[in-house]
C-alpha cells in the first residue's frame, strides 16, 4: 500500500510539475522570482518532448505501482483521471513535438508581453 501511494504521489507532483510548466508564465508577472523556477521547466518539459525523453518521474512512478503489486493504470481515481492527462494513449513523436512547442510559445508569448509592459512603463518613468 506504501508502494502504491507513494506512486499516486508522484503521479500528483508529475501532474503539478506538467502545469507548472504550461501555466506557470502566468505566475511570473506578480512574483517575478519565480521565473528562475519556471525557465528552467519550461526547457526542460520541452526539451524533452522534443528530444523524446522521458522524465525520470515515469520509471519511478512504475516501479513503485509495480512493487505495490499493480502492474498499470487501470482501477484506481489517480490512473484513471490523471494518468490519461501526463500519458495521452497514441503518444506519437509529431504530437511529442507539438507539445513541446505548447509549452514554449505561450510561455515566450507571456514573457514577451511582461518584459514589454516592464519597459513600457520604465520609461514612461523616466528609468
Amino acid at each position: 500500500m506504501l508502494y502504491s501511494l507513494s506512486a499516486d504521489l508522484i503521479l500528483i507532483v508529475h501532474l503539478a510539475f506538467v502545469l507548472f510548466v504550461a501555466l506557470g508564465g502566468l505566475l511570473v508577472p506578480r512574483r517575478p522570482r519565480l521565473m528562475w523556477l519556471h525557465l528552467p521547466a519550461v526547457v526542460w518539459g520541452a526539451l524533452s518532448e522534443f528530444l523524446g525523453v522521458f522524465c525520470p518521474l515515469t520509471p519511478l512512478e512504475s516501479a513503485l505501482r509495480e512493487l505495490g503489486g499493480g502492474s498499470g493504470y487501470e482501477g484506481d481515481f489517480f490512473a484513471h483521471y490523471l494518468t490519461a492527462v501526463i500519458y495521452p494513449a497514441g503518444l506519437t513523436r509529431g504530437i511529442q513535438i507539438a507539445l513541446g512547442f505548447g509549452a514554449l510559445l505561450p510561455n515566450m508569448a507571456i514573457y514577451g508581453c511582461w518584459l514589454l509592459r516592464k519597459r513600457r512603463s520604465r520609461s514612461r518613468r523616466g528609468v
